[in-house]
């Protein structure tokens, strides 16, 4: 490496703070002036715990703590366990403190996740009394829960008789888990992504399903629970991250406080380990659940994966998504091209991409629609591209694109869906419960600028498609194949099971399962106290809102600005106010926004257009929205909003690509229109499974206003 370049990598070396907490002892400061944050990391000195706190001028304070949890089976003993935490506590015994505070608190998030091999407790607000109050919760929630077995019976699994108190009626297994999982793995995409995992991690924890198999979830002993919680759930095995404007020895000395002065170091280290390679590629078959009202014809899955590199290795993580995205970017790239193009299936595979957050990544790409004999030619189809692209390469502006598109992934504010400070936590807590390190996850700026570089040399892609891909022998093919009866196998084999252990019960151990069904019914019904629980009153709101102003813009358009600290980057959005619709019309909107920006426009076709979008933005988008007035539901307006975000240096660029997708569209392309079509359908039947609730409540209230 150069001189020059070696110098942009250069982390600047900052003192300790002026002030640290006697229980823990500082690391080291490092200020990522492209996200205006200084990352302060710390030790407490007893148990071993990280703090990692993000130092930012921002009111809006976040704190998650992530504990390793790595599973050596499919019972869903993390899973489980994330629900019977949250279900009382040593100081807050009652049975639902965290959905009791989301009522006594202004919060901005709060929620608990269970990841493949961590579990993490967060939550957000910009309120600093309502924040004390939370972690003061979360605290006791985590390091000190109750674990009540009626919880576990609860939230995990139990048997009980289907009339409760009647010992003579069928046998059942019951459990909040253990039916979210049924739903779960009855997703074709969920159980995809999981039998994937388990031929391309033969050995390590990912093997397992981490969220439970409905088929292993009643092998879970209440013991096992508390054995797993004893030595997960210690903060010798927690990683603290922190966020925003309140100082990180104030959160030390409420961890201290109330958690980590009650524990001594523990001596069981928790680790993923490196997985064993294949030597040679493996093709597997299996099969998922399909309703008996649906043809089998077309519905196979044919999905290859490789496992790759160290997650925790910035370098290597960054090289893995610029391969992925000069593969499959957009639809101008050369395997997403070959994928929506082919009759050999109906779209590509919802598991086309990098998966990062294992300890080792995975590439991933197939074809779903597809037909089980096809697999062979699929295979071909992918290896060709991939043989291709390795011989010739690709453009080097397509390259350019790519290395783009991860610099707006590193200035991007967060997506909407989480407070900011959130989203740079999860974006650095993988490294950090991985022991890699979370700062350089966060501070891409090096290794993009080193990736720049890197990307001048025209073998570079050939190089790693050859070596990741093509010479990598830890390679799966899997084929998903639909089966109309294997949902009534699995129910008759379930009722076989309940059926033989209904036979082997005593009267007194029938009796205890009718107890603990009227126990668990009491517990569900008892009236806890709320008032123990921390809360802020009236007089802790604010009493005015901050609402943006803008201001005009000189344009033609009745445009306003709004300034913003944005990290560098523009969003703008058109809005346009949509006449009344026939019924027709108001059909047809979904897929004219769904297709308005994956067409040609004026003498560009698609690709040529995709290739542009890749260039200047971080991705256009098209949606309408349509509501009711406040005081009157039955008087809908309708708009239609067409948006996109772009660097600061790209504004007129960004301008000019929405006037002229607005403008100019083209729908002769009947070919392309076929394939989104055909896409958005293959969505729209994946998201019934998860969405069941949602299409019932639409369709409950539909009668009540046009807008419903």
């Amino acid at each position: 490496m150069n001189a020059s370049a070696d110098a942009t990598t250069k982390k600047p070396v900052l003192p300790q703070p002026a002030s640290t907490h006697p229980a823990f002892e500082w690391k080291r400061s490092e200020t990522i002036s492209s996200l205006n944050i200084t990352i302060e990391e710390y030790q407490h000195k007893k148990t071993g715990a990280l703090h990692y706190h993000l130092v930012a001028d921002n009111p809006e304070n976040v704190f998650l703590v992530a504990l390793r949890t790595v599973p050596t089976d499919s019972t869903g003993v993390a899973h489980i366990l994330e629900h019977t935490a949250l279900c009382g506590s040593k100081r807050y015994p009652v049975r639902d403190p965290f959905f009791m505070m989301i009522r006594r608190s202004l919060n901005t998030f709060m929620n608990a996740f269970t990841s493949s091999d961590w579990t993490a407790y967060p939550f957000a607000s910009q309120n600093k009394k309502d924040f004390n109050n939370l972690l003061d919760v979360y605290l006791d929630a985590v390091f000190f829960t109750n674990l009540n077995q009626l919880d576990f019976a609860q939230e995990g699994h139990r048997l009980e008789f289907e009339k409760p108190d009647d010992s003579d009626s069928k046998l059942l297994y019951k459990g909040v888990v253990f039916n979210e999982m049924k739903g779960a793995m009855g997703s074709s995409v969920s159980l995809l992504w999981q039998t994937l995992t388990k031929y391309l991690f033969p050995t390590t924890t990912y093997h397992y399903n981490s969220g439970g198999d409905p088929e292993c979830i009643p092998d879970l002993s209440y013991a096992q629970l508390k054995a797993f919680y004893a030595t997960h759930y210690h903060p010798s095995n927690a990683v603290f991250m922190t966020y925003g404007d309140i100082p990180a020895i104030e959160h030390q000395t409420v961890f201290e406080d109330l958690a980590l002065s009650q524990f001594d170091k523990l001596d069981a280290y928790i680790e993923v380990k490196p997985e064993k390679r294949y030597h040679a590629p493996l093709a597997v078959e299996e099969y998922y659940p399909i309703d008996e009202n649906q043809s089998e014809g077309d519905k196979t899955h044919v999905v290859m994966g490789w496992l790759l590199g160290d997650s925790t290795d910035l370098e290597c993580q960054l090289k893995t998504h610029l391969l992925s995205g000069v593969l499959l970017d957009n639809s101008s790239s050369p395997l997403r091209k070959a994928l929506e193009t082919t009759d050999l299936g109906a779209s590509p595979s919802p598991l086309c991409g990098i998966e990062d957050s294992n300890k080792e990544m995975t590439f991933m790409c197939g074809l779903e629609g597809a037909k089980a004999e096809n697999a062979g030619k699929i295979e071909d189809l992918v290896l060709g591209v991939l043989e291709q692209v390795a011989r010739d390469g690709v453009p080097q502006e397509q390259v350019e694109a790519v290395l783009h598109q991860l610099e707006l992934e590193q200035r991007e504010v967060g997506d909407g869906g989480y407070p900011y400070g959130l989203q740079l936590i999860l974006d650095a807590v993988s490294a950090a419960v991985h022991r890699g390190d979370p700062v350089a996850a966060l501070n891409l700026d090096p290794v993009l600028n080193k990736l720049r570089q890197q990307i001048q040399d025209p073998q570079f892609v050939k190089s790693l498609v050859n070596d990741m891909l093509l010479q990598n022998q830890h390679r799966v093919r899997l084929t998903l194949k639909p089966d109309i009866q294997l949902n009534s196998r699995r129910d008759q084999a379930e009722a076989e099971q309940l059926l033989r252990i209904k036979n082997t019960l005593s009267e007194e151990e029938k009796q205890r399962i009718v107890t603990q069904a009227l126990e668990l019914a009491k517990r569900q019904q008892q009236k806890d106290d709320e008032e123990i629980l921390p809360k802020v009153g009236i007089e802790d709101i604010p009493e005015k809102m901050h609402i943006a102003e803008g201001i005009a813009a000189p344009s033609k358009l009745q445009a306003k600005f709004y300034a913003q600290p944005t990290n560098g980057l523009v969003y703008q959005q058109a809005v346009i106010s949509l006449p009344e619709l026939d019924d027709e019309q108001v059909e047809l909107l979904p897929y004219y926004t769904y297709c308005l920006t994956e067409v040609g426009c004026g003498d560009k076709d698609y690709l040529q257009m995709q290739a542009w979008q890749a260039s200047v933005t971080g991705g256009i988008n098209a949606y309408s929205s349509m509501r009711g007035k406040i005081d009157d539901v039955q008087n809908v307006s309708a708009h239609l909003f067409l948006s996109g975000k772009a660097l600061a240096r790209n504004s007129a660029a960004l301008t000019e690509l929405l006037r002229e997708t607005l403008e100019n569209a083209r729908f002769d392309e009947s070919a392309r229109i076929r394939e989104l079509i055909a896409q958005l359908r293959a969505q729209r039947e994946q998201g019934v499974m998860g969405n069941g609730h949602g299409l019932a409540m639409a369709a409950a209230c539909a009668g009540m206003s046009p807008l419903a």
